[in-house]
């Protein structure tokens, strides 16, 4: 199947842009809209806005996705290690995230009664 030349992938992230992301992400204004705006659309422009100061270029899209992508996996991580008999897990960048999402609601599973 090939690809269509119109659709291209945006490269990788690297290390350095997921730490700096997680950095303009944990900034208390940015936290702070994230948390009381339904639609944020304009929070991820501002997001996206950091990303280009700090040298990068990453759309809304991009910062989204990557975020939501960073904050599934540090859900599951705190899931599994939640389980009794397992090892402890982490995950990458588990303290960056761990200062950003330790407290929020979001982050812990609503219990099933």
């Amino acid at each position: 199947m090939m690809e269509s030349q119109n659709c291209k992938r945006a490269p990788a992230w690297t290390e350095r842009e997921v730490r700096d992301s997680i950095a303009v992400w944990g900034d208390e204004s940015v936290l702070s809209e994230l948390c009381s705006k339904r639609r944020n659309a304009q929070t991820f422009v501002k997001i996206s806005k950091g990303m280009k100061d700090r040298g990068y270029n990453r759309d809304l899209q991009q910062c989204r996705m990557k975020l939501k992508e960073l904050r599934k996996a540090y859900q599951k991580n705190r899931e599994a290690n939640g389980r009794s008999g397992t090892e402890p897990q982490t995950c990458r960048f588990s303290d960056e995230l761990h200062a950003i999402l330790g407290g929020a609601a979001t982050t812990y599973p609503t219990p099933v009664l």
